[in-house]
């Protein structure tokens, strides 16, 4: 039989044992390695190249991370998965973001990634659209909810119209070519990745405006189950990822192409990732344009929250960056 204080010794290891596991659970998930794990989702390929080189170039590792990367269709998209739960950081477009933050959702703006001004109207040749005046009265596809919607708002107010002067038809990004195609819309506001396939589409009726009026930016955003220690290992990769790109533009196009896993054509990549403006920051210029956005989407969409700076600033988490590039952040 047992000695009484040899039970005692047993129980004793088992409970100590107990409650090890449960303090290392309350830490977080771990990966292979026992690093921390972290998800990330977005939807820009080439606006969040830094991640998808980071990615390619299994750059994680060095910050002692596990990184889960995915994508999705659209950065509203992405933002849902992480306001959800299902990945605690994503890399969104700001519109989303500043929608998010009208309606109260637990988010933190961590850093602005990328900007792009290179942005089209997609129509056709027959429907005699040569300026943005013209299309008063017309039907315009565009995905709302996304960045997209809001380049439309401003191709609209270069020439002093509205979204009350158009039909707004919403649109999936792949399906603006097609509706084109089929004369259902009159033209298409649509993500810089669909431009190759509808100029093949549509072939001689293929005809496009110009517009460098907006800067779209590219966020990386925190959400209610983001740990601060692993989002600013999470940007000190991304920071390298950076240096990779500018020091080596061409290896980087090549990772972005292989993580796109074919949703991106080799031309529309060389292209286009040119055109980006990379170098993490967090500047006055991004507070003001989401104060803009912010006072826009209430006006379009009626969306509740405080559009001034000051309440916006609050969805701004400075720490991350700060701790990383100090000189990056310049907004107070």
């Amino acid at each position: 039989m047992p000695r009484p204080r040899a039970v005692a010794a047993v129980l004793l290891a088992a409970m100590l044992s107990a409650l090890a596991t449960a303090c290392a659970g309350s830490a977080g998930p771990a990966g292979g390695g026992g690093r921390p794990a972290v998800a990330l989702v977005g939807s820009d390929h080439l606006g969040g190249a830094p991640v998808h080189v980071a990615q390619e170039h299994a750059l994680w590792s060095a910050e002692g991370i596990e990184a889960t990367v995915t994508t999705q269709p659209t950065g509203r998209d992405a933002l849902n998965a992480v306001l959800g739960g299902q990945a605690q950081l994503g890399v969104v477009g700001d519109l989303p973001a500043v929608t998010a933050a009208l309606g109260g959702r637990e988010l933190r703006i961590v850093a602005d990634l990328s900007r792009f001004t290179d942005w089209r109207l997609l129509t056709r040749t027959d429907r005699q659209i040569t300026g943005f005046a013209a299309l008063k009265g017309r039907k315009v596809g565009v995905p709302q909810g996304t960045n997209v919607e809001y380049a439309l708002s401003r191709m609209l107010a270069s020439a002093q119209l509205s979204a009350a002067d158009v039909t707004v038809v919403n649109l999936a990004p792949n399906q603006v070519t097609p509706a084109l195609g089929r004369g259902d819309i009159d033209a298409g506001v649509t993500f810089p990745s669909s431009y190759d396939a509808a100029r093949t589409a549509l072939g001689e009726r293929y005809a496009e405006l110009p517009f460098t009026g907006y800067t779209a930016r590219t966020l990386l955003v925190a959400g209610p189950s983001a740990n601060e220690e692993t989002t600013t290992a999470v940007l000190r990769t991304l920071l390298r990822a950076q240096r990779e790109i500018a020091a080596d533009p061409a290896a980087a196009r090549k990772a972005v192409l292989a993580q796109s896993k074919g949703a991106l054509q080799p031309g529309h990549v060389d292209a286009f990732q040119p055109r980006y403006a990379y170098g993490a920051s967090l500047s006055p210029e991004l507070l003001a344009q989401l104060e803009e956005e912010a006072a826009w989407a209430k006006a379009a969409q009626s969306l509740p929250g405080a559009a001034d700076r000051a309440a916006l600033l609050r969805y701004l988490n400075t720490a991350p960056l700060t701790s990383v590039d100090p000189a990056a952040v310049t907004v107070r």
